[in-house]
């Protein structure tokens, strides 16, 4: 090798396969996999690349093979173990490597530029850190006494050295060594800075720049939260499963304390030296946690979310390279740090749709990424959940995962009593007023007087979810999706919720020119005005996205909640997660039925789900908590089972449906969708697809069909269901369609149809 070339197979940030470059003869030798590159690709396009490959294999076709600019940091960017985890994304979810850097990197340490001046400008260099110490031109006491006698009427220059030399020797005294190698941070001694530059420019003292590194951990002797007896033994169940289990799965009520249990299991692994990964579903638990986890870990413990700056995300980054017991707690894109040791991953609420990534590519499950990420790494796996997935559920019922339940509440406190509200039948009472049923309004109104709080969830935002004319039942729509635009009172504005289109309501009807525009249904804006009517001295919050559009917006309805300053909480899924408020006595379910009756195999899971989880809000201290469900369907299944609080029913009777009709947990879906601006085109792409894929899958392949939103951004949608049995092959399955897809672009009439692969869609 040493006679010939030396080649790379360089990742860029693209959806595109590995690209090979020359490697110039003076870094031969220095460049290894998983070093961050500058490359020149195209006419005049800057990156920074990742080598994955180094080798002497001449691109067969290429008459000139671009040489690699230079290397752009000490130690490599990702690890053997990352380049692994890497690659197993882009095989599992259909996409390429390139789809995966740009998720995985902070935006920091991925530039690019039209030249090499602003490529440049880009790249993430490491904070520097000043250190100071004594010019190298005094090197002994004797010229430091000199020095000083010179400094005799110059008293801030001679106050600042003798500052520093104090620092730099402590105790002085005939034997101590002069500190002439010795510095110091200069942030530590903060010097004045006018006296320090005369300093420096008599060569009295210097100024070094250096790399940051991070500091070690120090010992660290935490105060976890004592376990109850019930606890206890959940622990111990835990610590000796994973003596010769992966995962295990906690699946413990509302309320019962999982918490502590994860910081117990998490003070192990960090006692051993061991980093820890503790995934949540959304920034929005990170806040209430993180102060929870510093009382314990304190400087151990690292957010790493998306409210964090590029730079910070950056430095995390580095950071966690060095490992030495680390309590990573992030979203999932915390996946891709480069933790050299974990020891633990806890995957909190692990049966929440946010941990899967929906655009761009990769469309990966953080979960389910995490234990391929446990299994590759070594690393124990500790799923936790009031109401898991049915998936996980099934795989702790079948032994492949460990389960532990924990069906007691902390601290004493109990469940909360579930009542359900027949909506139909307060109505024909004459009992409801406005979108409440007297059994939620009187509740509300005692807890009020009891000087208690409630949260009312529902799980649609914005003022109505449409308006209509009334005297043609025209409803305006979005001109670049085919959805109806929300109503949001309090902006005056209509929003599609798709693509973020905004426009005034208008003043007369298009079609007919009536002025009768009437709202229909309603989000929590509606919500939030009409409580406000009938219990006018309440102090009223809503917390949905357009209410927490900035993190300092979010912390301030959630601290006023816990402080006791806001007496009703109202929201979407948002206040359903993770949150223990212990003034809340009453929780409100507004509209049931909304949730039981959405188009999807999942609706009945998710449903319980819900509700579930917001239930155990209610309650959670010595107050008993109750909990109101309205909806038209007091006897449906679902409701039932939530009123009782079994879970285990609805999971079997869950999974013996999707068996008998062949969806997940018994097979693999992989949604696969067809988008363009031309819909004659689509469509044709579309049974060109079929007659592709129809051969080799039959009747495992649904459609094409198109979707209950036909249009977003205007693009049209045609979609494709793949189904899989478990018996069956899943890789070959995924290898065969992803050949499929390359042979559709590779058709001129089709190349500009995008294609969507979207393996175990939720």
């Amino acid at each position: 090798m040493d006679s010939r070339e030396t080649y790379a197979d360089i990742l860029l940030p693209l959806s595109q396969p590995f690209f090979t470059f020359r490697v110039a003869d003076e870094l031969t030798g220095c460049i290894v996999p998983g070093d961050g590159v500058a490359v020149q690709f195209g006419a005049r396009k800057f990156y920074q690349g990742i080598v994955w490959r180094v080798h002497d294999e001449r691109p067969a076709k290429a008459k000139t093979i671009k040489s690699i600019n230079r290397k752009l940091y000490a130690k490599p960017l990702l690890t053997p173990m990352q380049m692994r985890f890497w690659e197993w994304l882009s095989d599992y979810y259909i996409c390429t490597p390139g789809d995966v850097m740009r998720a995985a990197l902070p935006a920091a340490m991925k530039p690019e530029g039209f030249s090499e001046e602003e490529f440049s400008c880009d790249i993430y260099r490491p904070q520097q850190v000043q250190y100071i110490g004594l010019h190298p031109s005094i090197d002994s006491w004797e010229l430091l006494h000199a020095v000083f006698e010179k400094l005799k009427r110059a008293k801030r220059l001679s106050a600042l050295l003798l500052r520093l030399v104090e620092e730099l020797a402590p105790n002085v005294d005939e034997d101590t060594p002069f500190p002439a190698e010795a510095t110091m941070l200069r942030s530590r001694l903060q010097p004045d800075p006018a006296a320090l530059t005369a300093l420096i420019k008599k060569d009295i003292v210097r100024l070094e720049e250096r790399l940051s590194e991070p500091g070690a951990f120090g010992d660290f002797s935490v105060s976890l939260p004592e376990l109850t007896p019930a606890q206890q033994m959940a622990d111990a169940a835990i610590e000796s499963a994973f003596t010769d289990k992966e995962v295990v799965m906690l699946h413990g009520v509302t309320g019962s304390g999982k918490t502590e249990l994860y910081m117990h299991a998490i003070a192990r692994c960090l006692a051993r030296g061991e980093d820890v990964l503790y995934l949540l579903p959304e920034i929005a638990l990170t806040a209430q946690l993180i102060e929870r986890l510093r009382a314990c870990f304190g400087d151990r413990v690292i957010p790493y979310h998306s409210k964090c700056t590029d730079r910070r995300r950056a430095e995390i980054y580095r950071q966690a390279a060095t490992g030495g017991g680390q309590l990573v707690v992030g979203v999932r894109a915390a996946l891709f740090l480069p933790l050299p040791s974990p020891g633990l991953i806890v995957i909190d609420e692990e049966h929440e749709s946010s941990f899967k990534q929906s655009d761009p590519a990769p469309r990966y499950h953080a979960r389910d990424a995490a234990l391929m990420l446990a299994r590759l790494t070594g690393a124990r796996a500790l799923l936790g959940s009031a109401t898991p997935s049915v998936e996980s559920y099934l795989n702790a019922l079948s032994g492949k995962y460990r389960l532990v339940t924990l069906i007691e509440r902390y601290g004493g406190a109990t469940l909360p009593r579930v009542i359900i509200s027949d909506t139909l039948a307060s109505v024909k009472r004459g009992e409801r007023r406005s979108h409440f049923n007297k059994a939620l309004l009187d509740r509300i109104a005692a807890a009020l007087a009891a000087g208690q709080q409630a949260m009312l969830f529902q799980n649609r935002r914005g003022f109505s979810p449409y308006i209509e004319c009334g005297a043609c039942n025209r409803a305006p729509a979005c001109p670049h999706c085919n959805v109806t635009l929300t109503w949001h009172k309090g902006e005056g504005r209509l929003r599609c919720h798709y693509c973020g289109y905004t426009a005034p309501p208008p003043r007369t009807c298009p079609d007919c020119g009536a002025q009768a525009f009437e709202t229909r249904g309603f989000g929590t804006e509606k919500i939030e005005e009409e409580l406000q009517k009938l219990f006018p001295e309440a102090r009223i919050a809503r917390l949905d996205r357009d209410t927490t559009r900035s993190e300092g917006a979010y912390r301030r309805i959630i601290t006023a909640f816990e402080r006791g300053e806001t007496d009703i909480l109202v929201g979407t899924q948002m206040i359903t997660k993770g949150f223990d408020f212990p003034g809340v006595s009453l929780v409100g379910i507004l509209n049931a039925d909304n949730l039981l009756n959405y188009p999807d195999f999942r609706a009945s899971e998710r449903a319980f789900q819900l509700m579930s989880q917001v239930a155990g809000r209610a309650g959670r201290r010595e107050t008993p908590g109750e909990v109101v469900i309205q909806t038209a369907q007091p006897q449906h299944p679902v409701i039932r089972q939530v009123a009782a609080g079994d879970y285990d029913a609805m999971a079997r009777t869950q999974l013996a449906e999707r068996q008998t009709f062949l969806y997940p947990p018994y097979c693999r879906l992989v949604s696969i969708t067809l988008k363009h601006r031309d819909k004659l085109l689509l469509w044709r792409a579309a049974e060109h697809f079929s007659t592709l894929a129809r051969p080799v899958f039959g009747d495992r392949l649904l459609g094409p069909e198109a979707p209950p939103v036909d249009r977003i951004r205007n693009e049209y949608l045609a979609g494709f269901l793949l189904k899989i049995e478990r018996e069956k092959s899943f890789a070959r399955a995924r290898s065969l369609l992803a050949g499929m897809v390359a042979a559709l672009a590779a058709e001129a009439e089709y190349k500009s149809v995008a294609v969507v692969c979207n393996v175990d869609p939720i």
